[in-house]
Parts: structure tokens; sequence; C-alpha cells
């Protein structure tokens, strides 16, 4: 399979992450990557918000560079907005390091996981109207293991590979999915100290 090798990455910073540290942005940013170029207005009632909030909102998306202005669309009175990013990554060691960021940290985790959480609540919702095929790639399971942080580690870069090998660019025939993956200690204090 060919995988996107155009794909841009959004590195999170702490401009960045503040930025992203609210749950709107981070749905006006995932509509952006998904949906394709929309205006403040539109998005505004996608997500249940008045456009000048939503604009607000855009703009502090933009300063952080995550989001541009789509110039080969609109006037002077609609601005379009695009997502400059395919993907985010955020480096958590590095940006938890910083206890003023902690808190930024927090949000945005908490505001990816609400995501993710929405995004499999609508699965299940609209389950009876996808195919039995579908219904049968369709995966939503857990698996108790007992690992030590070394090993957690190599278990998320072989899934991450994996993924890797499935990214392409769309193909006739193809259905958008998302892939979700959590991978969480239960336990605090209960790993062994050398």
């Amino acid at each position: 399979m060919d995988i996107d090798e155009h794909a841009q990455v959004a590195h999170l910073d702490p401009k960045r992450l503040r930025a992203l540290a609210h749950p709107l942005r981070l749905q006006l940013l995932g509509a952006l990557r998904t949906e394709g170029a929309a205006t403040a207005t539109s998005l505004a009632k996608r997500f249940g918000h008045n456009s000048a909030n939503t604009s607000w909102h855009l703009r502090q998306l933009a300063e952080a560079g995550l989001v541009t202005e789509d110039l080969g669309r609109g006037n002077r009175r609609e601005r379009w907005w695009t997502a400059a990013h395919d993907y985010t990554h955020a480096d958590v060691i590095e940006l938890g390091r910083d206890p003023a960021l902690l808190d930024a940290l927090a949000t945005y985790l908490h505001g990816i996981n609400a995501i993710h959480h929405q995004q499999a609540s609508t699965y299940l919702a609209e389950m009876d109207r996808w195919s039995e095929t579908w219904r049968g790639a369709a995966e939503l399971s857990d698996h108790r293991l007992t690992l030590t942080a070394e090993e957690a580690t190599q278990l998320n870069d072989r899934i991450n590979e994996v993924i890797a090998d499935y990214r392409r660019t769309r193909q006739p025939g193809d259905t958008d999915v998302v892939v979700q993956w959590h991978l969480l200690p239960q336990h605090p204090g209960d790993e062994e100290t050398p």
C-alpha cells in the first residue's frame, strides 16, 4: 500500500497546545481536516455556536499555525478556513515537563478522549445502518495485559507501524474509518521501581 508521503504533521509546542486546549477548537480543527474547507458560519451551525464565537476560535487556531485562510474561496464578507496539517502529534513527556502547561495538556487530552467517545457513540447509534460486512469489520474491545513501560512503548510503536502501513490516499470504494488506540496503565503505584 502506498503511504501518503505528503501528509503534514503539526507538532504541538506550548503555543499550539494552548490553542488546542479548548473543546470547540479541537472540533473545528477536526472538521476542517475530515470534511475540508469551511466558513465560520457553516461551522457555527454544525457545532451550535454563533459565527462570531466560531470565527474568534478559528483566528486563535490560525495564530498558532493550525489553520489557514483558504484564499481561493470566499470574498470580503465570507472567509473560508482550512486545516494547515493532516495530523497532530503531542509529545506528552516533553510538554508535561513544564508545570505551566499541565492544565493545558490535561484539557487537550480530555478533549481528545471526548472526541473518541463521541466517534464510538455515533457508530453505535448508527450501527444498524451499516452492512453486515462493516459491522463485522468494526471493533470495540479491550484486552488486559501486564507489561513493563518498555513493552508498552514497543506495543504502541508496532501498532503505529501497522496503521502507517494502511495510510494511503483515498481510492474508489474506500470508506472513512477512524482507528482509536488507547494503552492506559490501570493502577498508579503498582509499578515496580528498580
